[in-house]
């Protein structure tokens, strides 16, 4: 008889640790969708080979976002957005004075990430990582300098030092660029809205140029560091 109670009680309790999870498993979290706008700043570089000497080239960026969550800590995130990329050419040389030239090229580029937004925090406030693929397409490219780029041989305080001059000319050949992006932040949220911290990291896997063997570059692909801030709106 003893043995009968243990028994039953041991198959109560399992039953009741089995309900329990049935109906944990069966609560659904509640989808969100965002809505948003975004706008900051991008610093960019581009990684030739054979390399050039650079620095950061500043640049701005704006666009749309939107944000559906269905999962506790996981959802999809896309963007479309213009952002200036490109490279700031630095011609100083190691232990001398600073030469004055300056030589910056700029690409304009629409694009389009689609990322994983995996997320962490409390109704107030949320730390994020978003990460995914990128398509973009370049709709305009600008140069500034304070010298003859096109005769740079011609320019008393150009470096005597040898260093590729073919990309102060060349025009881009691919307008259109893939790569990966992946970004860190923050999310402050009040009421249904909030607005989201970001800085992101994009490299593109294709190039700006012809990149065969025959060429003069065998790899000339954009790179950016990218700081915006958005402010989102809860839809749904």
């Amino acid at each position: 008889m003893k043995l009968d109670v243990s028994f039953f009680r041991i198959v109560s309790t399992v039953f009741l640790l089995t309900a329990v999870l049935s109906v944990s498993a069966q609560r659904v979290y509640e989808p969100k969708f965002y809505v948003g706008v975004k706008g900051g700043a991008s610093l960019s570089m581009m990684s030739f080979s054979p390399s050039v000497k650079q620095s950061f080239g500043p640049g701005v960026l704006g666009g749309v976002t939107v944000r559906y969550t269905e999962e506790k800590i996981f959802g999809l995130m896309a963007e479309l957005y213009f952002v200036q990329r490109g490279w700031k050419e630095n011609f100083n040389e190691e232990g001398q004075p600073p030469l004055g030239l300056n030589y910056q090229r700029t690409l304009t580029y629409v694009t389009l990430p689609v990322m994983t937004h995996i997320y962490f925090g409390n109704d107030r406030i949320h730390g994020f990582v978003n990460i995914g693929p990128s398509v973009s397409y370049m709709i305009s490219e600008s140069t500034s300098s304070n010298f003859d780029y096109h005769n740079p041989g011609d320019v008393p305080e150009f470096p005597g030092t040898y260093r590729p001059v073919e990309q102060l000319v060349m025009p881009v050949k691919n307008k259109f660029d893939y790569g990966l992006s992946a970004g860190l932040g923050a999310e402050l949220f009040f009421g249904k809205n909030s607005i989201m911290i970001e800085g992101r990291y994009y490299f593109g896997l294709g190039g700006i140029y012809p990149g065969s063997k025959k060429d003069i570059f065998s790899a000339s692909r954009p790179m950016s560091i990218e700081i915006s801030a958005a402010y989102m709106f809860r839809i749904k």
